[in-house]
């Protein structure tokens, strides 16, 4: 006698968490909540079932793989971009301008969720444009329609999307790198670990070290974005070159 009602295999399986019902939506946001907590490394099936009371078979649902899950955290940032858009998202007659807000808005969401940040180059780079997250196919979408509107024709607007794209995620891996050493030091140098830098060898990087672990901040990103937009008009502020 096992004492284990004959209803249990279908309980263990189901969707319903301590919290009710799960859903993608719910799924996704608790993954993230994760992740921002404790890295990527800790992100599994079993983890994530354990976070929302169900057994992790449960998950494969709303996810079918670990793959899955991930293009899903991919998918909770757009999401989270779109709305800090706003349903105006689309709008704006300057396409500089209208370009400028994307990218400040992308900046905001990945400093809110730094851990996750990896994915959009790791995972962006590992599924095709027709199979990714239509979150983010809808961010594609308004960046070349923007482009398409200022007069840009198809390869133009095709250049410009890889050059803002190709800074908006540079700019922003670069903010997040690491470059404090050990952050319970208050002594600068000891902070940044400029002891472990040969300054016979690496002069010029231990100078700039502490420049270095200073962000740049959305100024830095907006001056970066309008000097490579005025390498495709000329550095006319609203021409679109053809």
């Amino acid at each position: 006698m096992t004492g284990v009602p004959e209803t249990s295999p279908a309980r263990r399986a189901s969707d319903r968490g301590r919290y009710g019902r799960l859903s993608r939506e719910r799924v996704l946001a608790s993954a993230l909540a994760l992740v921002d907590r404790e890295g990527l490394s800790a992100l599994s099936m079993r983890r994530l079932g354990a976070e929302l009371g169900v057994e992790a078979m449960a998950l494969y649902r709303y996810a079918s793989s670990k793959d899955a899950l991930l293009d899903g955290l991919v998918e909770a940032l757009y999401l989270e971009l779109e709305e800090r858009l706003g349903p105006d998202g689309r709008a704006g007659a300057d396409w500089r301008d209208g370009l400028h807000r994307i990218a400040g808005a992308t900046y905001d969401v990945c400093l809110a969720h730094p851990q996750a940040v990896p994915l959009l180059g790791t995972r962006l780079l590992a599924v095709p444009l027709a199979r990714r997250p239509e979150a983010v196919l809808r961010d594609h979408e308004r960046v070349l329609a923007l482009l398409r509107r200022a007069g840009f024709d198809e390869a133009g607007a095709s250049a410009v999307f890889r050059a803002f794209t190709a800074w908006l995620l540079g700019y922003v891996s670069v903010e997040l790198r690491p470059v404090v050493d050990n952050p319970d030091e208050t002594d600068p140098a000891f902070r940044l670990g400029l002891h472990r830098l040969s300054a016979k060898e690496l002069p010029t990087l231990r100078e700039t070290a502490a420049a270095l672990a200073e962000r740049g901040g959305p100024e830095g990103l907006a001056a970066g974005l309008d000097a490579l937009l005025d390498g495709f008009t000329g550095g006319s502020p609203s021409a679109a070159s053809r």
